[in-house]
This record gives C-alpha cells, structure tokens and sequence, in this order.
C-alpha cells in the first residue's frame, strides 16, 4: 500500500482582512500620486509661467489672442468655458455621480488626507487610548481579532512627530501645485527657501500641525467641501450603497465589544440610520470588525454593504416600530 496522500492546508485570509489591506494600497497609491503629480506635471497650476499643466503638457486658458486684440469678448468667454469651466464640471461631476451610487468612496478609498486621519489615529489610540483628543473615553484595549493593544504615553513621542512631519510633507507638496517642483525642492535641499517659500512652507506646518492633532476627523466630518458634496449626494440617493445592518440578529450583538463603532476613524455609530451616517467615508472598517468578530457565527456578520431595494429595506427597519405604534 501507497502512502496516503496528504494535502496542505492553506489558510485563506478573512475577507475583512482583505477588503483593508486592498483599501490600504489603493490608499498608498494616491498619496505617492499626490506626491509625484507635481513633479511630472501631471496637474499643476505655476504660478511663474503663468499656466497650468496637465497630464505632461501645458494648460492654456487660451486668453492670449485676446489680450493681443485677436479675439471678441464674446469668443474669449467661449475659451474659459469650453477649457477651464467645463473640464472642472466635468470632474466634479463624475465625482459626485460616484458619491451618489456608492457614497464617500474617494473620502475612505483614496484620500491623502484621510490616510493620514487614520495612521495618526492609530498612533494616538496607542498613546493615550482614544483615536482623538475630544473621545470621552477610551477604547477597549484590545483589536476585533482579540489581539490586545498596549496604551503608552511613550507613543506621543512618536505621533506628534509623525503629525508635524505629515504637516511639513503636506505643506511642500501644495507648494510644488503652485511653483516649479524642483526648485522648491532645489531650495529645500540647499537650505536656502526663498522668503516667500518659507513663510508658505513654515504657516502651512503649523497650521496642518495643529488641524492633525486636534481636528483630524472633525475636519473631514464639517469643514472639507469635497467630502460634504459628496454626502449631500449620497444621502440624495436612497438606493446607494451603504453599510446595513441585521437588525433581527441584534442579540448577537451581545457578545461583542461593539467593536464596529471603536474601529470607526471618523467616529460614528456604523448601526445606526444613513442620515446619522452622513460623513462615513464606506472605508470598510466596521464591515471588516464585525466580520472578524462574528467569523465563528454560522449566521455570518451583522454588518455589510447593501444597495438598491436592499438599502432602502435597512432604512424601513428603523421607522417600522413607529408606523406599528401610529397603527395602534
């Protein structure tokens, strides 16, 4: 007789683990293209030459001719529309076209600015125990896979630097959109900014500074106009994707930490209401806990994407009670 064949096991990793670590690279991507976009004139406005850059070549508002006595008003308006108002239209139409079906993709998927809400997040959480210096208190000290996380303030060390250096890198590279990328980084490297690039650099430090210690997520909850755009368009739609919960399983609820809601970097309450939800950013984070939390459940998690018909269904559940007590 044979030996018995044997075959390997190989451990698959769990969905939610996937789901963040694809987030996570998509999320790294668009910061490198956040970064380099200057340098290739991808998309840049310089301020020296007077025009703007796209994709490797110029970008001219095309009011040359008329400035030289070539062209009508009439036909110089037609210019800016057609090369100026028009392409940024159309940008932002597709954005919020996007927001509209399947909410703040760009917010939790893409964002420069949000990754790094939630890598200095994870920093303060590791200091202090709150993800923000406004939580009332701190989160269970522990991830949703039971690994347990160590609170030291010795981590402050380590987040106010990143949140300066974050704040520093941010400042640069807003500057490289306005003026020629190496020679911003020309003067950098040889210590000699010019004054203007060193005020620029030096108010855009302490003012990121400041919004990335203390305002990371209330910024892009209040103040961002991206992001607010796409809530309103998002909520405008009641068939858009959005985190549902299993409201008749709620009981199995109980043996977990609420885990969904200490995972959230922009601070919400994932099984609440859309329009108590307006910020969230569909990063994922609440689905991926309750997956791992719930992963010996038989009946699978409690949280999970839902759109059409099924969306509108998971905001019913919440006005039902009401209409049964209205019946009564």
């Amino acid at each position: 007789m044979g030996h018995p064949r044997i075959i390997p096991i190989v451990p698959v990793a769990a969905p939610g683990r996937q789901r963040q670590s694809l987030r996570r690279w998509t999320q790294a991507g668009f910061f490198i293209l956040f970064v380099l976009a200057p340098v290739f004139n991808l998309l840049r406005f310089d301020l020296v030459a007077g025009h703007a850059w796209l994709l490797g070549f110029e970008w001219h508002a095309g009011l040359e001719d008329f400035a030289q006595g070539g062209m009508d008003a009439p036909g110089a308006v037609a210019r800016v529309i057609g090369r100026v108002l028009l392409p940024i239209l159309g940008v932002g139409a597709l954005l919020i076209w996007v927001a509209w079906r399947w909410g703040r993709l760009y917010c939790g998927w893409l964002c420069p600015h949000f990754s790094v809400v939630e890598t200095i997040n994870a920093c303060m959480r590791r200091a202090s125990g709150r993800p923000s210096l406004w939580e009332s208190r701190a989160l269970p000290p522990r991830e949703p896979d039971g690994r347990p996380v160590r609170y030291h303030r010795a981590w402050w060390l380590v987040t106010v630097p990143l949140a300066v250096g974050f704040a520093f890198v941010w400042a640069v590279v807003l500057l490289t959109y306005l003026l020629p990328p190496f020679q911003v980084y020309g003067h950098l490297l040889a210590g000699a900014p010019t004054r203007n690039e060193f005020i620029f650099i030096g108010a855009g430090t302490v003012v990121l500074s400041a919004e990335f210690l203390l305002a990371r997520h209330l910024f892009c909850r209040y103040a961002c106009a991206v992001g607010l755009f796409q809530s309103l368009a998002w909520m405008g739609n009641r068939s858009a994707m959005v985190v549902g919960f299993t409201r008749d399983r709620a009981a199995d609820c109980a043996d977990c930490y609420s885990a969904c809601d200490h995972v959230c970097p922009m601070r919400l309450k994932p099984r609440n209401i859309k329009r108590a939800m307006f910020t969230c950013t569909q990063c994922a984070q609440c689905v991926s806990a309750c997956e791992t939390t719930q992963r010996d459940n038989p009946q699978g998690p409690l949280l999970h994407w839902v759109s059409g018909a099924a969306a509108r269904d998971n905001e019913a559940a919440f006005s039902a009670p009401k209409q049964e007590r209205k019946m009564l």
